[in-house]
């Protein structure tokens, strides 16, 4: 997920967490069921009330940023889900095969339909990555297909089919890679791989508003904007188990301190993410989850701009900033500075490797001087508006004023499709902040999005061909296990050159009303609304 999300809270690798709300009433008839021995009785239907920030998109070859991704989830399904220990299985796709890692063979299942009757096919797969990697659709996931054959072609000159996408059968279609990579079964898992309905086609301008999806979900009416999106239970989805509430109810705030207002006045009964200053309140609630969490914050130098080129500049900023007095002041603990890149979570993960993400404020003075010191202006730290960051941002201002005399300015007004759209662009004045989350249970979805040229993600536009390589190169080994050590000779490069400032790793923190009786959260997919369970009246 690029998530350069509003307030990033990625998952943890452990487990899905089931957590049910205590049931108030007499204990007159000896106890509940499962104390006896009998099978819960699940309870489904009712209207599941869901904060969300407004997203970017709703059709899958567009949406990248978290808020479109958890609406997306409901209304689409892909070829792979990501099970309780966050590692792919099967879902629309019968089977995924390769030989050598780099041609595929995908065979779909049979029996599922989008939800205007079309079938759910290899063409559907087909037409919906076709349609992303075409560079005049201008489709945001377009990244996601750059490892695919004909992608270069597609981008280039508009050619509107992947070459390296054939047709099988119906349901088959093959897969051919420009180099092997291990983690591909992983990777289409990500919501930027689902299928797209071919009525989409002719206008999905019209779907974006009012998409057609495949998944246990359907919209009901359109997208609301800045307002609400309702979905209801696709009555016609094989599957059970992934729609059990009737509504998903997602009311769209700007603010996430109205938003928790709205939570106490018993108007949501989910939120995924909270104001940092009611951390301290929220943990102390029964109904609420905390774990180690995938989510990286990170605040972004971009090299397109004069005063960041040297990388003694950048690693001199990184240096001034003693991280953990603002998590203690500002989030209560609830995170983990960061000593790399990839999430402590992950396979690959090494502790300290972060050279220069010590607070050493005279060895940051020393670069800087080095590096001729400060040669911009007032520094300006740049945040999406509404989610909180106010507050640690000025916190990082002050230590960079006192410690290395750069005298800065907070740009904290965009809300954050608006602010995502600057990032895109490659628009920002001053240094920013984003927020990362694995899209795939692979330790690579932490590297080349961020840092890879072109990458969907790379938002500093770090450009570093020694870093591509080594990417490749661990790409093409014969297995997880023996592209880990590859991976993180990657990671050392970026850490050695800072395109990006790590800041730290939060913890999950959620939180629902006694509304709902079970709390679903997925390692991968996050908080799972179709699964959870709405208390019966």
């Amino acid at each position: 997920m690029r998530v350069s999300t509003p307030f990033k809270l990625a998952a943890s690798v452990a487990a899905v967490a089931l957590l049910a709300t205590a049931c108030g009433g007499d204990d007159d008839d000896g106890g509940d069921a499962a104390d006896q021995g009998e099978e819960p009785v699940v309870a489904e239907g009712g209207t599941l009330r869901i904060y969300s920030s407004e997203p970017a998109f709703l059709i899958p070859t567009a949406g990248d940023d978290q808020p479109s991704i958890l609406v997306i989830r409901q209304l689409f399904s892909g070829l792979v889900d990501y099970n309780e220990e966050g590692q792919p299985v099967l879902d629309l796709a019968e089977s995924i095969e390769s030989e050598d890692n780099k041609t595929w063979t995908i065979t779909v299942k049979d029996g599922y339909t989008f939800h205007n009757g079309e079938p759910v096919d290899a063409d559907a797969f087909m037409r919906a990555w076709n349609y992303a990697a075409d560079g005049d659709n201008a489709q945001n996931n377009a990244y996601f297909m750059s490892r695919i054959v004909g992608i270069d072609e597609a981008q280039e000159s508009g050619t509107d089919e992947l070459s390296g996408v054939t047709k099988i059968d119906d349901m088959t279609f093959e897969v051919e890679l420009k180099e092997p990579f291990v983690g591909f079964e992983a990777m289409v898992g990500y919501s930027g791989f689902f299928p797209v309905a071919e009525e989409c086609l002719a206008d999905f301008d019209a779907c974006n508003e009012t998409p057609i999806g495949n998944g246990p979900y359907q919209i009901e009416g359109e997208w609301q904007h800045n307002v609400g999106i309702t979905l209801t239970r696709f009555e016609d989805y094989p599957d059970d188990g992934k729609s059990n509430p009737d509504v998903l109810d997602y009311q769209i705030f700007s603010d996430v301190d109205a938003a928790y207002a709205a939570f106490q006045a018993g108007e949501i009964d989910v939120m995924y993410t909270v104001p940092p200053a009611r951390i301290a309140e929220v943990t102390q609630l029964e109904n609420h989850l905390q774990l180690a969490g995938d989510g990286f914050t990170y605040v972004g130098l971009p090299l397109y701009l004069p005063e960041f080129e040297d990388e003694r500049v950048r690693q001199a900023l990184s240096l001034a900033i003693d991280r953990q007095p603002i998590i203690d002041a500002v989030f209560d603990g609830t995170r983990t500075p960061s000593t790399g890149l990839v999430s402590p979570n992950f396979d690959g993960y090494r502790e300290g490797v972060c050279e220069f993400c010590n607070f050493d404020p005279e060895r940051a003075q020393q670069l800087l001087e080095e590096a001729g010191g400060w040669q911009g202006d007032t520094l300006k730290l740049e945040a999406n508006a509404g989610a909180g960051h106010e507050d640690w941002l000025q916190a990082v201002g002050d230590q960079l004023r006192e410690n290395l005399g750069i005298e800065y300015e907070l740009a904290v007004n965009l809300d954050f499709p608006e602010y995502l759209a600057r990032s895109d662009a490659g628009e920002f004045e001053g240094a920013f902040r984003l927020g990362w989350g694995p899209d795939y249970p692979v330790m690579e979805t932490y590297l080349a999005p961020l840092y890879g040229t072109g990458g969907s993600s790379n938002n500093a536009r770090y450009d570093n061909p020694d870093f591509d390589a080594k990417i490749r190169e661990a790409d093409s080994a014969e297995s997880l296990e023996e592209a880990i050590p590859l991976y993180q000779e990657a990671e050392d490069m970026v850490l050695a050159d800072m395109p990006v400032i790590p800041m730290w790793w939060a913890d999950e923190i959620a939180v629902w009303s006694e509304n709902v009786e079970t709390f679903v959260w997925n390692p991968i997919n996050e908080p799972e609304y179709g699964q959870m369970v709405v208390a019966s009246e």
